[in-house]
């Protein structure tokens, strides 16, 4: 059987971390096909100026404040989802941070906040989002992890635990989800040019646009595949690199890094992440 593809008389998409980077774009492109789009992030100015920019546009877009790292507040969202604006039909879980974990200066509250956002804020919304789905008997769920998950690198002990977490989690929850009638499907960017990798000062291979970030999203969306990944000529190699002997591949993740870090003051490191 063919899953489940929302469209717009389906119900609502919802898009977590929507206030810039990948969840802007992604919000803007679906609201432009004609898609009601419900918008959460933290800065609720942002999501005004989102939803004023997206005016014209075929969709809409319905700002709904709330944090994913509070429980209550990611059931609040989708129950307004659910009863005010049509159900949900497809949720992208794209809120994320970016914190540096280095084994120089580790502490608890980068390793806190990372899964506390990136982990838990995924858990928090899915866990509404399923119950509603599963009564519905369909739905659609995107998890955008990153291109970071599939293997260890410089400065990522936090982040990149977070996004290896995020691929298994929803390869785990494939198995279940599918039976239930729920399109569960996994993003795996590469390098993304977004306020985050502004902040790097090294050379970031297939760097690509947000809104092409989001037309790759948009059309995977609209596909069968479980992984939604891109540009498929940086985040294949990245996948490749672990199928190798572990002295192989630490050997290859240095050079690759040290030969992209420009001159720079001695203890400062650049992020060797891809990001949303």
């Amino acid at each position: 059987m063919r899953p489940f593809i929302a469209r717009p008389e389906h119900g609502a998409i919802w898009i977590t971390g929507a206030s810039s980077g990948i969840g802007r774009a992604l919000a803007l492109k679906l609201a432009g096909e004609g898609y009601k789009v419900a918008v959460t992030a933290r800065r609720h100015d942002k999501l005004l100026e989102l939803q004023a920019e997206a005016q014209e546009l075929p969709g809409s877009i319905i700002v709904l404040d709330g944090d994913v790292t509070n429980a209550e507040d990611m059931e609040h969202t989708v129950a307004a989802i659910e009863y005010q604006h049509g159900g949900l039909a497809l949720v992208v879980l794209n809120a994320g941070i970016y914190l540096p974990a280095r084994g120089e200066d580790l502490n608890h509250e980068v390793f806190d906040r990372s899964f506390a956002v990136n982990l838990h804020g995924v858990v928090n919304c899915l866990v509404p989002a399923v119950r509603h789905m599963r009564a519905r008997g369909y739905g659609q769920i995107a998890i955008v992890s990153s291109a970071a998950g599939y293997g260890g690198v410089p400065a990522g002990a936090a982040y990149g635990a977070t996004k290896a977490a995020l691929i298994n989690m929803a390869e785990s929850l494939n198995f279940e989800l599918d039976r239930m009638g729920i399109h569960m499907q996994l993003v795996t960017p590469g390098f993304v040019d977004t306020a985050l990798t502004g902040k790097n000062k090294f050379s970031m291979p297939g760097l690509i646009s947000a809104e092409d970030a989001a037309k790759a999203i948009a059309a995977g969306l609209k596909s069968p595949a479980f992984e939604i990944t891109f540009p498929k000529s940086f985040t294949y190699r990245a996948k490749l690199l672990n199928f190798l002997p572990y002295s192989l591949y630490f050997r290859i993740i240095r050079r690759i890094i040290d030969g992209r870090r420009p001159s720079r003051a001695a203890g400062h490191h650049p992020n060797p992440h891809p990001a949303e």
